[in-house]
């Protein structure tokens, strides 16, 4: 098998693992970063969203040869203090019900936010519509993704 060098968060990790593993394998079961989540493995809930050189991406179908070079942010490295704005604002706004798609619906903000700044509801809607919630607090996202916006 070879052995992957991977930038994540800003660190630099090694992956002995296939080249077709889904860096979302990688991440949780070879490197210990599990804030990413599975959700359904193909691609359409967003659980498991992460950044691959500052886009959002679904990490459960993404094989890690795919991405060997690129800068790969978690939600464990969004920020060191959990204090990213869409982090603060999704507090503020008390989004969390069960929390299993928060890290994925986070990362899909802070995305947004980062090459959007300031986006109209028509843009968050659009932005956020392939995350799944399974707690339905669709509204509550949509509050939070707002207010980050106007946070610093």
């Amino acid at each position: 098998m070879p052995v992957f060098k991977l930038r994540i968060n800003g660190k630099d990790y090694q992956a002995d693992v296939a080249a077709d593993t889904p860096i979302l394998w990688v991440l949780r079961d070879h490197l210990g970063l599990v804030g990413t989540k599975y959700g359904c493995g193909i691609a359409q809930c967003g659980a498991c969203t992460i950044h691959v050189d500052g886009d959002p991406v679904r990490s459960c179908t993404l094989p890690v040869a795919a991405i060997e070079s690129s800068a790969i942010t978690t939600i464990e490295g969004l920020s060191e203090n959990g204090d990213h704005p869409v982090q603060k604002a999704w507090e503020q706004a008390d989004v969390p019900q069960c929390g299993y798609c928060q890290a994925g619906q986070i990362m899909t903000a802070a995305a947004l936010l980062k090459r959007t700044p300031k986006p109209s509801d028509q843009e968050i809607s659009d932005a956020m519509n392939g995350n799944i919630c399974r707690c339905c607090a669709y509204h509550r996202i949509h509050d939070a993704v707002k207010l980050a916006s106007t946070l610093k």
